[in-house]
């Protein structure tokens, strides 16, 4: 038997281990984690499918939030969360809570000020032989709706509720939040260079309708060569930013 040797995974000012993790750190979360709104001052911080915990960890170095709560169900993944919480600077500011999304909205009664979320999203033909890593990725594990309508019941009044997803699934997505009045005021839509086609939509909810702001962003002209943009965004976090 072959063992892979997964190193931690550093950032400037916080380490991630991911060796027990089915998710490894992607361009997906630190996208949500830098893109995320924190103008409201949010005081308490819900990342739903924490995995790693990279999202509630940029968000601990981002903002003044005194409460950063994390679900994640995968066993492992918990445990690593948890690690990664422990020995960031914010170790005092963060929990992760081992639970399903249904077990959580069913016992919690707080409502959160911003409420995250990078949700699982591959479909059923794309399923594997590791159980693990399929329930970090598929959309049956977390279904939208389920995820939308936890999201509307657990976010305070004038919360903000931030997710990314595949371009594909953006209209549908946007159909069912205003199921359960959650209304988009901010997308920013992603493509990896300049001539590939948009592969993602970060999405930004309230129950207030609002004009819609659109905007795109391009990571790279080349490989590994980033635009301003992407620098601008993400260089908090990335050591060679």
């Amino acid at each position: 038997m072959e063992f892979i040797l997964i190193k931690p995974f550093k950032f400037k000012q916080f380490t991630i281990n991911q060796d027990r993790c089915a998710m490894k750190i992607g361009t997906d979360g630190v996208l949500l984690g830098a893109w995320t709104s924190i103008k409201t001052n949010p005081f308490s911080v819900l990342d739903i499918g924490a995995g790693t915990g990279i999202v509630g960890l940029m968000l601990a170095q981002r903002s003044q939030a005194q409460l950063i709560d994390a679900i994640e169900i995968d066993d492992e993944a918990y445990e690593q969360c948890v690690e990664n919480f422990e020995q960031s600077p914010w170790g005092d500011r963060l929990f992760c809570y081992h639970a399903s999304l249904d077990e959580f909205n069913a016992e919690i009664e707080d409502q959160y000020d911003l409420i995250v979320s990078n949700p699982p999203f591959y479909s059923e033909d794309y399923k594997t032989e590791n159980k693990q890593r399929d329930l970090a990725r598929f959309a049956d594990a977390m279904p939208f709706n389920h995820l939308l309508k936890s999201a509307s019941n657990l976010l305070s009044e004038d919360g903000v509720f931030s997710v990314i997803i595949p371009i594909s699934e953006e209209l549908n997505f946007i159909d069912l939040a205003s199921k359960v009045n959650l209304y988009p005021n901010k997308i920013l839509r992603v493509k990896g260079n300049p001539t590939s086609e948009v592969k993602r939509s970060l999405l930004a909810f309230s129950f207030n309708k609002t004009d819609i702001e659109t905007s795109e962003l391009i990571i790279e002209t080349d490989r590994h060569q980033y635009t301003p943009e992407y620098i601008a965004l993400t260089k908090e976090f990335y050591l060679k930013m």
